[in-house]
């Protein structure tokens, strides 16, 4: 190796280690908390002020006992990812709720959300499987599996989604891990994630472009008061 060889080879080695120190230091660099990121300011600004079913019964407190069950919420990536999937499960709940306000789907009572089909999750006598929870949950289907992994029976106690606010929190989370964390996580952009939780129904349809433009109104809120940037792909 001639000297001009051995010293552009030199100077590559240089280069690589200081790459490597500084992957090692983001690497290193931990991730904030999530009580530090969705702190009781944060939260309590989302709360509807108004008279409310809902006002007394979400809480910070509630959300960080749920927290406990799911320990890679927000903990996907870099600080800003973090940001955004914490504002985008925020977002989709405030607009489903209202911004807390409500712990049960409107005139769910009057809809039929039962697969008869699904022979896993069999609806059970007299139960109604409607919105209930911040994500709204529906379907036999989701309420069976909800509760198998939190400690509850779905089937024969839904009510217990909009009664018990830890619970209530829970599975929303329980629902966002199985279908909306990877999405966010992976860059797809908030867009993905209304594809994920109502797409059917407002997607491409002009007719709900205004929920679409609601939960990306509440997303970009959230993302301006958490200071990251919201990302591209906002709608669907």
């Amino acid at each position: 190796m001639n000297a001009a060889a051995s010293l552009g080879f030199v100077v590559q080695q240089e280069i690589l280690h200081t790459v490597a120190r500084d992957v090692e230091r983001v690497l290193a660099r931990p991730l904030p908390t999530l009580t530090s990121i969705v702190t009781p300011e944060f939260f309590n600004g989302i709360l509807n002020q108004g008279d409310c079913p809902g006002k007394n019964f979400y809480s910070h407190g509630a959300f960080l006992d749920a927290l406990s069950s799911y320990d890679r919420f927000g903990r996907a990536g870099t600080q800003d990812d973090s940001k955004r999937e914490i504002a985008a499960f925020f977002a989709h709940a405030s607009h489903e709720t209202e911004r807390f306000c409500f712990t049960e789907e409107k005139d769910g009572a009057t809809k039929y959300y039962c697969n008869e089909t699904d022979l896993q999750y069999p609806c059970a006598p007299g139960k109604l499987y409607y919105g209930r929870g911040p994500l709204q949950l529906t379907w036999n289907y989701n309420y069976g599996p909800a509760g198998q992994e939190n400690n509850f029976d779905g089937l024969n106690n839904p009510e217990i989604v909009a009664n018990d606010p830890a619970v209530s929190f829970r599975t929303a989370l329980w629902y966002w891990m199985r279908s909306v964390h990877k999405i966010i996580t992976s860059g797809q952009g908030f867009r993905a994630t209304i594809e994920a939780i109502n797409g059917a129904l407002e997607c491409g349809n002009l007719a709900e472009s205004g929920k679409v433009e609601s939960r990306v109104n509440y997303y970009t809120t959230y993302c301006s008061q958490l200071k990251v940037a919201p990302g591209d792909n906002l709608r669907c």
